[in-house]
Parts: structure tokens; sequence; C-alpha cells
């Protein structure tokens, strides 16, 4: 029961819904890449390597952040700031799946997609989670190894980076702002009280937040369209990303106009149907 126990803990240490999150655009990213006979295998091992680096990645930011958590409801109940699990164990167990995850890219893909991920990995770790003490743009940097899968399903299947692969890059990076300022909103004291100095911590009439998240909406429209005007994508996905765009924008606006946490959370609702569908769009309608 103990032993069964800890995997448990260790599962939930490798962040599960983020990890399948980066599964899940690393296979578009493969797919929409690829060209000729589908290669299966490949796209195997990329998902593996790329599911044990992300679920590496997400316990090493969870091992640095444990006395932190500890001061948050929302986090306090994980394995670390609960004391369920020893911090010696959850480092050895995340850099070892790190490790693995990076060396089984480099061998079973190519060392661009291994070096995408280990970039990944380190900015997360050293740059970002440092950041997130010091200042509100550290979410800027944080949004950049959680747009990289998608780029490395694509190098694992072309073996380089492009145009396409950099617009996918910039859909998830535009994306992940609203959603995680709408976050940032929902849970400003949990924070406040973590000394997380978060936009919407330091931005206690929502101006700025508003602004912000209005901006990114507005670039990730324009983007999401960019699929379709390089030839990736047909006219389906086009109508479809416009549609989608129009409505998250308008999402943001309504917060931008009454700045209130139910629309916060509406807008965090819509970003979590919002990428699900485009990424499904995407993949319908790949010319």
């Amino acid at each position: 029961m103990h032993s069964k126990a800890v995997l448990a803990d260790l599962y939930e240490l490798t962040k599960p819904g983020i990890t399948r999150l980066v599964v899940i655009t690393t296979a578009v990213g493969f797919y929409l890449g690829s060209a000729g006979p589908f290669d299966f295998g490949l796209l195997f091992h990329a998902l593996l390597g790329t599911a044990l680096l992300a679920a590496g990645t997400n316990a090493l930011n969870q091992y640095a952040e444990r006395n932190v958590d500890a001061e948050m409801k929302r986090t306090r109940g994980r394995p670390l700031p609960a004391g369920r699990l020893g911090s010696v164990t959850a480092l050895v167990f995340s850099v070892g799946i790190s490790v693995i995850g990076t060396v089984y890219l480099a061998v079973l893909t190519n060392p661009l997609t291994a070096a995408l991920g280990a970039a990944a990995l380190l900015i997360y770790i050293f740059a970002y989670t440092p950041l997130k003490k010091r200042t509100w743009l550290c979410t800027v940097v944080g949004a950049v190894p959680g747009a990289i899968p998608p780029m490395m399903g694509w190098t694992a299947v072309t073996g380089g980076i492009d145009v396409l692969a950099w617009v996918l890059f910039g859909i998830v990076f535009l994306w992940q702002m609203p959603h995680f300022f709408a976050i940032g909103w929902l849970y400003r004291i949990d924070y406040a009280r973590a000394g997380f100095p978060m936009l919407p911590v330091l931005d206690a009439e929502g101006k700025r937040t508003s602004r912000q998240i209005v901006l990114y909406t507005i670039a990730l429209l324009a983007v999401s369209l960019l699929t379709t005007v390089l030839g990736l994508t047909g006219a389906i996905y086009f109508i479809g990303a416009l549609t989608l765009g129009l409505a998250f924008l308008g999402l943001g606006l309504v917060l931008a106009v009454t700045r209130t946490g139910a629309h916060a959370r509406r807008l965090f609702l819509g970003s979590v149907i919002y990428l699900p569908i485009l990424l499904i769009l995407m993949v319908v309608d790949k010319v």
C-alpha cells in the first residue's frame, strides 16, 4: 500500500494535466509537419521522450517551489509541502526522468528535438521559476517553454525549424498569456500571500491586466490565421480560427469592462475550450 501511495505522489509530482497538454501539442506539431507516409513509430518515440521530459520539468518545478507551495491554499496539498514525499526522492526522480527523456529524444528522434526539450526545461526551472518571486514578467518567460512542444513535434518529423514551426510556437505562446492572467486574477490573494508579484496582484483595479489580455488575444487572433495564409491549413480552419479568436477576444473585452472575478473565470474557461478546438481544426483541415 505504501509503495502505491509513493507512486501516486510521484505521478502527481509530474502535473499530469500539463504533461498531457504538452503531449497533445507535440502530436499536433508532428502531424502538421508530416508529409508522405505517416511514421507512427517516430511519433511514439517523440511523444514518449517529450512526456518524460515534460514530466521531469514539472516535477523539478514542484521540488524548487515546495516551500512556497506550502504557503498557498491551492498548492499546500501537493506531495512535497504536505510531507507525503521526501525532497531527495523527488529530486532524484525529477532529474532521472528528465535525463532519460532528453537522451531518448536525442537517440530516437533527433538532437534538435532533444535540444529544444532541454532548452524548455532550463528556461522553466532556471529562469521562469526564480523570476516568479521577482517580476510579473515571469509570465512571459514561462510561456516560452510552454510553447516549445509543438515545435518539438514539428522538428521530430521534419528535422528542422521553419516559419510554420514558429507560427505554431506563436499560437501556443500567445494563448498562454490570457490563460495565465485569468488564473492569476482568480488566485490573486493566494499569490499575494506567497509573495508572487503577479500582474493581477500588483494591479488592484485590473486595468493593466485586462489591457494585456485584450492585446494578447488580438495578437493570437492574427497569428492563428497564418497557418492558412502560409498554406498549412484550409478555409474551414480559417473560418473556425477567426470565429474562435473573435469569441475569445470578446471574453477579454467583457473582462476589461467589468473587471470582475466571474468574468475572469469565464475567460479562463474560454481559454480551456479555445485551444483544443483550434488544434482539432488544424488537424482536420490540414492541406
